[in-house]
């Protein structure tokens, strides 16, 4: 029993992990036709599930692909 839910563990880490690079790819493709963007706005249009957002980016943020800037009242993003 141990060993089975073991491997639904695993599945269900290397689905969560698909999905937090396919929002990656979400987006990289919408900061490449839409530029610097908020974050808020990013969140808003993309409407990815739960968290997955802030997963993408700092997906992106850790492959060095996207730069943030701090403004007054919010944060923005684009790519580098």
């Amino acid at each position: 029993m141990a060993l089975l839910k073991k491997k639904a563990t695993l599945a269900a880490d290397a689905n969560i992990q698909q999905e937090i690079i396919n929002a990656a790819g979400m987006i990289y493709n919408y900061l490449s036709d839409k530029g610097e963007v908020s974050i808020s706005k990013l969140k808003k249009d993309l409407n990815l599930y739960e968290n997955f957002a802030e997963m993408g980016l700092g997906w992106l943020s850790r492959e060095d692909k996207i730069e943030y800037t701090k403004k007054i009242r919010s944060v923005t993003v684009k790519l580098k």
